[in-house]
């Protein structure tokens, strides 16, 4: 799994039918690289997220092939000191 913040929000007019409803997010990793991340969950700028990718991210998707290589899986709770 791969940690990770939402930084943006990839807009698409046009984009393959056997791509689910979700958002593309733009995330920036732990170790400062970027990667472009399909959301299922509505995860918002600013979220601390986890990512896995590979065949395990194409899997979720049940019953269907789809284009999707990085999967967002979930959202990190953070606790925010006074």
């Amino acid at each position: 799994m791969i940690q990770g913040r939402v930084i943006g929000k990839i807009w698409s007019s046009r984009r393959v039918t056997s791509l689910p409803a979700g958002a593309l997010l733009e995330v920036e990793t732990a170790g400062g690289g970027k990667l472009i991340a399909f959301d299922p969950l509505g995860c918002n700028m600013g979220e601390a997220v986890l990512i896995t990718q590979g065949s395990v991210a194409a899997g979720y998707f049940t019953g269907k092939t789809v284009p999707v290589d990085a999967l967002i899986i979930g959202s990190i709770d953070e606790e925010n000191a006074k």
